[in-house]
């Protein structure tokens, strides 16, 4: 960490982390949707808010994407309000945004925030404010090039993302749901990351550094085929849930390797990851429709109402009965 650099934000903590969004016209609706739904996802999943963002713009009105649809947004871009993490989301026209006021405000947020970045060709308005200099960088491919030629300071290289220590820069939409993935595992965990994945059915999340015109079969950073193939095996087997013993013999290792990888890669066994993946369904049908209690217990691989009543408030630190009516 340098002088003066504030702790990483790409580290384990359970606290609120404020995050602002500025969000620019001509960006891409699916860039503004990678940074926000996977914060969104992880809060629902953790049951509190983790991640406290808020969207803005430079005027406070509402930019439009590239396809038309407008972003609503909270308000204007005050560099003296605080965060703890400023994202900058734009597209075309970065350049007719580039004013003075704009980039010493930049400027300002960056100091007092944790952590800034630029997602797609937001890289180019971090990088016009100074804040990317002497750093590694990443810009959308068809950039690559001539970022290189204006910012010679800055050591652009073909990842998918890149963090280099307060400051982050992601390629475009997909580099940054993993962005945001590779912050949720880092701060709450692998077993909270992929619950994330699974809720966008999103199985294809790659390392930073993979190069951004190839594709990679890892699902996240530290993927173990392995892995993945027990936890398939868990959701299709929710309703009657497998041995541990059987997962693991399907998945071709032993239980006690299972085990280990489950504790190298998630930090838990694979029987409390099992009974958490099924615990959540449950949650989700408890909160999202009117299914019976008896009905949910049944298909979400319990004996009766009163032991999965008993698991969830273990779980969640109330009934579903009263989070239900909550």
């Amino acid at each position: 960490m340098m002088k003066n650099e504030k702790p990483s934000i790409f580290r384990a903590e359970r606290s609120t982390l404020k995050v602002t969004l500025l969000i620019f016209s001509g960006s891409s609706i699916m860039c503004v949707a990678s940074a926000v739904d996977p914060l969104r996802a992880a809060n629902r999943i953790a049951g509190e808010t983790l991640f406290d963002f808020r969207l803005v713009s430079v005027t406070g009105e509402a930019p439009v994407t590239t396809c038309g649809l407008p972003v609503a947004v909270s308000g204007r871009f005050d560099a003296a309000d605080i965060t703890d993490m400023l994202v900058v989301v734009a597209g075309f026209g970065t350049q007719n945004y580039s004013t003075s006021a704009l980039l010493a405000g930049l400027r300002r947020s960056a100091r007092a925030a944790r952590a800034c970045g630029g997602v797609e060709a937001g890289t180019w308005l971090v990088a016009r404010a100074g804040l990317l200099e002497g750093r590694s960088a990443t810009t959308h491919w068809e950039d690559m090039e001539d970022f290189s030629s204006a910012f010679p300071g800055v050591d652009v290289r073909p990842d998918r993302y890149v963090i280099d220590g307060p400051v982050f820069t992601s390629g475009g939409a997909s580099p940054t749901f993993d962005l945001m993935l590779h912050l949720i595992r880092t701060r709450l965990g692998m077993a909270v990351a992929l619950d994330v994945a699974s809720v966008f059915i999103y199985d294809q999340a790659r390392a930073a550094t993979d190069a951004q015109p190839l594709v990679s079969l890892g699902r996240l950073d530290g993927y173990d085929p392995r892995l993945a193939q027990a936890i398939r095996l868990m959701e299709a087997h929710v309703d009657q849930p497998l041995t541990i013993a059987a997962v693991a013999k399907r998945a071709g290792v032993t239980a006690r390797t299972l085990e280990s990888i489950f504790r190298k890669s998630i930090g838990e066994t694979p029987g409390a990851y099992y009974l958490r993946l099924r615990l959540g369904a449950a949650r989700r049908l408890v909160i999202d429709t009117r299914v019976a209690m008896a009905d949910i217990a049944g298909r979400t691989g319990f004996s009766s109402a009163a032991a999965f009543s008993r698991a969830f408030s273990r779980a969640f630190g109330e009934a579903p009965v009263r989070l239900r009516k909550g």
